[in-house]
């Protein structure tokens, strides 16, 4: 199961709903990555309820090696993410930082 929850205390950091660069997420190999592009997998888009779909942003992950297409969305102080196969996953707004990589 992706249900992948970042395990750290609750801090008071915000992410704007608008950013320049992608988020990053990592827990050893594991990987998250939030854009700021509108989410745009139909199979994603599928699983989420037809009004909220605007409010949804592309994601991908990396899993134990294999690759999975996500949509995210800000819900308080996390990232709430619908993976293409179904599975959730919640990442606290303080574990997502800039991606320094690209």
């Amino acid at each position: 199961m992706k249900a992948l929850v970042f395990c750290a205390a609750l801090a008071t950091v915000a992410v704007a709903p608008a950013f320049a660069e992608d988020l990053v997420a990592r827990q050893g190999d594991d990987s998250v990555r939030l854009s700021d592009a509108a989410c745009k997998s139909e199979l994603v888009l599928s699983r989420i309820e037809p009004g909220m779909a605007t409010e949804f942003r592309a994601a991908s992950a990396v899993f134990q090696g294999q690759r999975f297409q996500a949509c995210w969305r800000m819900m308080g102080n996390a990232a709430y993410l619908m993976y293409e196969d179904g599975d959730q996953g919640v990442i606290p707004a303080n574990e997502l930082k800039p991606d320094l990589t690209a």
